[in-house]
């Protein structure tokens, strides 16, 4: 199974009240109603562990993928074309990571 990490800030002009709501009523659903999707986990940073300073992102979205191939078709829909556009009016320059547990 691979996972993508995804490490966001806001834009300075979005909402992040916004952000949550529309991640909650929109986001994290579509994506988790994906068949190549076996999990989908959103999390707001809380700082650098040990240390009082804010951590570089805002936001990390987990996303499990069973199935890379299937996943990357999936993402050509209609909607997903969409929500990916609507992710882009909230985000400021997301960061993919693909990975893959060692173990």
């Amino acid at each position: 199974m691979k996972t993508l990490v995804v490490l966001f800030n806001l834009r300075p002009d979005a909402d992040a009240a916004a952000y949550e709501a529309w991640a909650s009523s929109t986001d994290l659903p579509v994506v988790r109603a994906l068949p190549a999707v076996h999990d989908f986990s959103l999390y707001r940073s809380q700082g650098l562990f040990g240390s009082g300073e804010a951590a570089p992102y805002q936001y990390i979205e987990v996303i499990e993928i069973t199935n890379l191939e299937k996943f990357g078709t999936q993402l050509d829909s209609d909607t997903m074309r969409r929500v990916a556009d609507e992710f882009r009016q909230f985000a400021d320059n997301p960061v993919f990571l693909l990975t893959e547990r060692i173990s």
